[in-house]
């Protein structure tokens, strides 16, 4: 199944793509939450698909898509997973996957704006294949960690590269402003996608390829990230782990590139869709 949130930020709905087209669910889901995934709620949802067929109500494709997954209880990343990305950024390859978590509240739809935070001067881009939780665990096997993903998102986890390597700390402090995780446009279950660890990925900006790319090039598989990361603390349904990004970030360029108001952004990954996002300056909520 692709599984979508529709409407105005703040009062998305539940649909879902099928065949192209989308249709509410809201009247048998209430959203896409850690409830639901914990609750069987996919199941449920396919078993009300197939004993519906052609009643669903349709969903304009003028509707807002928000992210498809409601804000979680943590969003995970893994940084330096692609070797030929550690290597753009003068970084040692990571003899272990390193982790970081993104603020949920940089959480926003797939084509929203990304908004530069106040004070930036260095904000990237980083597309990346997010894998969504689908069941609580800790401790998991690599062997039995695939049991445990709902599905997979498209994820550009933008980044601000001052507040990030620059100042003292952690790098979720540029990883977690307003804005810089736009998920999206759907989550797809992993019968939609085949083999997560062979997808091609790429982002452009203004009409230009920077990144292009493959998961095949994982140092960390996804099975590996899943467990690891479960050695260290609950991941409950819902949660999302975004796996890395390839080379062709802003930050590997000589001289650095950066994003700028008015840039396009546009990113894409096989089998779950592509995103557009427009830059705007930074404005006071």
């Amino acid at each position: 199944m692709k599984l979508i949130r529709y409407g105005a930020a703040g009062q998305e709905k539940p649909g879902v793509i099928i065949n192209d087209k989308r249709y509410d669910v809201s009247a048998v889901v209430k959203d896409y939450n850690e409830e639901f995934f914990e609750s069987e709620g996919l199941s449920v949802l396919k078993e009300h698909i197939a004993a519906n067929p052609g009643m669903l109500p349709v969903v304009s494709d003028d509707e807002r898509l928000g992210s498809p997954i409601a804000r979680p209880s943590k969003i995970l990343c893994i940084g330096l997973n692609y070797a030929d990305h550690a290597k753009e950024t003068n970084a040692q390859t990571p003899s272990e996957p390193i982790i970081f978590m993104k603020s949920t509240t940089s959480l926003v739809g797939p084509n929203d704006d990304i908004m530069i935070p106040k004070n930036s001067q260095k904000t990237d881009w980083e597309v990346e294949l997010a894998v969504v939780i689908g069941k609580k665990t800790s401790y998991v096997e690599e062997a039995d960690a695939e049991q445990y993903i709902a599905g997979y998102v498209l994820h550009n986890d933008v980044s601000e590269r001052e507040f990030q390597l620059e100042r003292n700390g952690t790098w979720d402090k540029g990883k977690g402003c307003d804005t810089f995780a736009p998920m999206g446009p759907f989550l797809a279950t992993p019968d939609e996608i085949g083999d997560a660890n062979n997808l091609k990925l790429w982002l452009s900006v203004n009409g230009e390829i920077m990144q292009n790319g493959t998961t095949a090039n994982f140092i960390f598989n996804v099975p590996y990230v899943v467990s690891y990361i479960s050695q260290f603390m609950t991941l409950l349904p819902g949660d999302v782990i975004s796996t890395g990004t390839p080379a062709g970030v802003g930050l590997g360029f000589k001289p650095p590139v950066y994003l700028k108001p008015g840039d396009v952004v546009e990113l894409g990954i096989d089998g779950l869709g592509t995103a557009k996002q427009h830059v705007i300056a930074y404005a006071k909520a």
